[in-house]
């Protein structure tokens, strides 16, 4: 039986989806206490918490990746942040959170941040089954 991804993505996205507007709060008040933020207009406020709520469902939602068994779990990782990078990146831009000659710093730290998660998820998961498969023995 083949999977519906398509409709797993949309569940996934409308579960976490309500993040959104809690991703726009945390950054508003670190831009706040930077001193850079002294007011916001009401389009702001609305443009910020649509932004972030397709951000989220699109964060949730591409973790489906890793359910196609037929994908290599190094190009669903692959697949996954690079959606979230150009996810995250469009918003940021949009919502003017960092200036475009910015971008290039924004995307370097997030593949190591990226990249180092799913080292640490990996090497646990590895030794995780190395240890069940010596149970086995």
């Amino acid at each position: 039986m083949k999977k519906n991804y398509i409709w797993e993505f949309v569940k996934r996205g409308l579960m976490f989806a309500w993040g959104g507007p809690v991703i726009v709060a945390i950054v508003w008040y670190c831009i706040y206490k930077s001193g850079n933020l002294v007011s916001l207009s009401v389009p702001e406020v609305v443009m910020g918490i649509l932004s972030t709520t397709v951000l989220a469902f699109v964060a949730a939602g591409v973790s489906i990746v890793h359910q196609i068994e037929s994908l290599p779990k190094g190009f669903a990782a692959l697949i996954q942040g690079s959606v979230l990078l150009i996810d995250y990146g469009v918003v940021y831009l949009m919502n003017g959170w960092f200036p475009l000659n910015r971008i290039g710093i924004f995307a370097a730290i997030f593949v190591v941040v990226f990249v180092a998660i799913w080292g640490i998820i990996y090497l646990s998961a590895r030794a995780k089954v190395n240890k069940m498969n010596k149970m086995m023995k």
